[in-house]
């Protein structure tokens, strides 16, 4: 078996209150020392300006075009196009007044926010991403904590953000829209000393005669708001250099195991720019001089935009690869048994082939054109690249696409502290599936050992912390020192995630550090890892378990999966739609059963086990404040949302067991 890490760095014992900590490792890829930014690289801007000077007339940025209600195809703009306008627009920020500091991007993804952002690059503004998805409070806090003083406003955002900007008018003095605004809105914002414009009318503001300040590695390129599951966002610094390392590394790593990107690639954008993996994927391929194109902002619509876009690298998380894989799976199972059969032969010829080493485009290309092709076209026919990020990928699902997506599927590791990628996992390296991979060639890690719940970083099967050094780490929370030394100590990151590294070099994540709690009887609880187990049912879409010290069991609410629930039900001979189902003691039963079997087939000690489930036809949602924008459970939230249902499933259960 080949390994992917080399050792740079000896374990150390534990000292005092300080826990023991694993040996230090590197990928193989930089094993001579960390990747450095080249020569001639100060910014991102840097990024941008040569590969405009190598791509002038490429395409760069694509969007769907509306005429009278219906949709067209791509329209395109040029590297030349988008440098010009980011000239001209940098040039007005500073014509504005705006003192060199934050500019506020607010909306989805489109043209403009990536048009914008380099426009804050060329100037050596610090852009600050706020989320389309929070509430006022948040998008007030983040506008006032980073003293943004001009903020530029997805059209249909502005009012949104008008009902909130008397409370942010200590540092804002510019609101600018993606595209038009009317003679209200300027009057408004211009009540509370607001200037207010639209696009077109900002941007012939600037100048073509321009200046570019000069830019360090070491400057803030942007501050980027974590959407924290308890208090206030946190401000993450991200540096040039850690931005610019980020991009570099990714280009190193498909030098090494892949095929880079090129000019002739397409990026399909869709997940959310405010969040720094979709961003430092974006940047890669601006760098690269690629195209990317916009998705209408519906999901309803997703699919369709796909088809017409025919991307060759796409990017998601779990939740969007699990409605494809079910997608897939559900017309395979309507296809009549010759087509499943046929499916299924295919499937366990091209895995075993995989499994034995070979690449996947050369695992079973007669079946690749004969069966998995029409999996491929439904990512538009030209897709040869997946990436999954911001939370673990279920291993059956991982599979499923590595065998019939006819495309490298690659599974990473991340937060906005490390700029996104800190793990990846190897190019064909089946071997890998079911990790987060190895270092990047900017990065070591290590594991610390967490003594409460029984994770030793110096066992025979080292498990522990993970802890990260290097080149793509942030420069500190703004304005909060006390939050950076909580997690930077000794030069290193404490993540909060717990890994378990693998033979190869691989990392498994396994856990996670705070989300942990005492039963009654002094069981720990590691209550994501539970969570984790339980979402391998086919009848589960979320499920949040919860226990506390004064209880001696857990309990849980559940979404449960429409389809998979109906489908029982019409089975079984239950009438009913899907809300009454959830409401239905037999189908409570049913699925409490269901998740006991799988927690039993997966080991879980008694005290992990279920005793009571609520079911919630009601998806958990940002609008009840009950999930992050990246899908994280916001379990007091929860709690306070659900307090009745818990409390009556406590009652229940232990009416039940009296």
């Amino acid at each position: 078996m080949e390994v992917y890490t080399v050792k740079v760095g000896e374990a150390e014992p534990a000292q005092g209150e300080r826990p023991s900590a694993g040996p230090v490792y590197r990928c193989i890829y930089a094993k001579d020392g960390l990747m450095e930014v080249p020569e001639g690289f100060e910014s991102p801007w840097d990024l941008f300006r040569k590969s405009v000077k190598r791509n002038p007339q490429n395409r760069m940025l694509g969007h769907r075009e509306i005429i009278v209600e219906k949709v067209g195809g791509y329209v395109w703009q040029t590297y030349e196009d988008v440098y010009n306008k980011s000239i001209l627009l940098g040039s007005a920020i500073r014509a504005c007044g705006a003192v060199p500091g934050s500019c506020g991007i607010y909306g989805a993804n489109c043209p403009e926010w990536i048009i914008t952002m380099e426009a804050c690059n060329s100037q050596g503004f610090c852009y600050v991403p706020l989320y389309d998805t929070l509430g006022a409070h948040a998008i007030e806090f983040i506008i006032n904590h980073a003293e943004v003083s001009i903020a530029f406003v997805q059209q249909n955002k502005i009012q949104s953000m008008l009902s909130c900007l008397s409370n942010c008018t200590k540092y804002l003095r510019t609101l600018v829209s993606f595209g038009k605004v009317t003679g209200q809105e300027k009057m408004e914002a211009e009540q509370v000393g607001v200037s207010c414009y639209s696009w077109d009318e900002f941007i012939s503001m600037g100048s073509e005669t321009y200046e570019f300040p000069q830019k360090g590695k070491s400057d803030i390129c942007t501050i980027m708001y974590t959407s924290g599951t308890t208090g206030d966002p946190k401000g993450v610094l991200l540096s040039n250099e850690a931005i610019m390392a980020a991009i570099f590394t990714i280009e190193h790593l498909l030098l090494e195991t892949d095929k880079v990107v090129t000019e002739l690639d397409t990026y399909f954008s869709f997940l959310p720019l405010a969040h720094i993996f979709d961003q430092i994927i974006e940047t890669y391929f601006i760098f690269k001089g690629g195209s990317i194109g916009f998705w209408r902002g519906d999901i309803r619509y997703l699919m369709e935009d796909i088809q017409e876009l025919q991307p060759t690298i796409f990017c998601g998380v779990p939740r969007v690869f699990d409605r494809i894989y079910t997608g897939i799976t559900t017309k395979i199972s309507m296809g009549g048994p010759l087509r499943k059969k046929l499916f299924e032969y295919a499937y366990e010829y091209k895995l075993n082939n995989m499994k034995k080493g070979l690449k996947q485009d050369k695992a079973a290309p007669f079946f690749d054109k004969l069966v998995f092709n029409k999996i491929r076209q439904g990512l538009g026919g030209r897709v040869r690249m997946m990436l999954s990020g911001a939370a673990p990928l279920p291993k059956h699902i991982e599979e499923f696409l590595r065998v019939s997506s006819c495309s490298v599927l690659l599974q990473g590791y991340g937060l906005t502290e490390s700029c996104a990628g800190c793990l990846t996992s190897v190019a064909n390296e089946f071997s890998m599936s079911g990790t987060v991979g190895i270092p990047v060639t900017t990065i070591e890690a290590r594991l610390e050992a967490v003594p409460d719940m029984g994770y030793d970083a110096l066992s025979d099967t080292p498990r522990g912390e993970i802890c990260l050094r290097g080149k793509t780490l942030f420069s500190g929370y703004h304005k909060r020192p006390d939050l950076t030394d909580e997690v930077l100590k000794d030069g290193w990151f404490h993540t909060g995630d717990i890994g378990e590294w693998l033979p190869s070099g691989a990392m498994k994540i396994i856990d996670r550090k705070k989300n942990i709690f005492k039963l009654s009887q002094g069981e720990y609880i590691a209550v994501e890892n539970l969570e984790s187990v339980y979402s391998r049912s086919s009848l589960v879409a979320s499920i949040w378990v919860y226990g506390n010290s004064f209880e001696s069991f857990l309990v849980a609410v559940v979404v449960p999966d429409d389809i998979a629930l109906e489908k029982w039900a019409s089975t079984c001979g239950i009438a009913g739609d899907f809300k009454s189902l959830c409401k239905n003691p037999k189908a409570n039963k049913y699925i409490l059963d269901e998740l006991n079997n799988i927690g039993r087939h997966n080991n879980l000690r008694g005290f992990e086990i279920l005793k009571a489930v609520h079911l919630d036809p009601n998806p958990f949602d940002i609008g009840r404040d009950l999930i992050t924008p990246t899908f994280k459970l916001k379990r007091p939230q929860l709690l306070k949302f659900y307090k009745d249902f818990i409390d009556e499933l406590y009652r229940r259960a232990k009416g039940a067991k009296a």
